[in-house]
């Protein structure tokens, strides 16, 4: 599966927010955008500049998915990283140990 390099497009954002599950308005703080922006982009078709475009795909990649580019049969699209089972798995490894404190040694 090869990576999808074109630009983001709005119906590609909408669906990875909704596959991350993350409002607006948190989206918007990990791109550096305001979430009016990114609410105008995924909705009305507001084009965004290229730096934008890319923070705003860097910080869906970052709430775990990939973006894929179009196939032999025509389809491109987004998907998790990380299935569901997979996630739980990160989480609970996240909490394990306690907290992490310099040696005395």
């Amino acid at each position: 599966m090869k990576r999808y390099v074109a630009p983001l497009t709005p119906d590609l954002a909408r669906a990875a927010r909704a596959l991350t599950r993350v409002s607006t308005e948190v989206i918007g703080e990990a791109a550096s955008l305001d979430p009016l922006r990114v609410r105008d982009f995924e909705h009305r078709g507001v084009s965004l500049n290229a730096e934008s475009n890319e923070r705003l795909r860097a910080a869906l990649e970052d709430y775990g998915v990939v973006f894929f580019a179009e196939d032999d049969d025509g389809g491109y699209g987004v998907r998790r990283k990380y299935s569901a089972s997979r996630i739980r798995q990160l989480q609970n490894w996240e909490g394990e140990g306690g907290p992490a404190y310099e040696d005395d040694i």
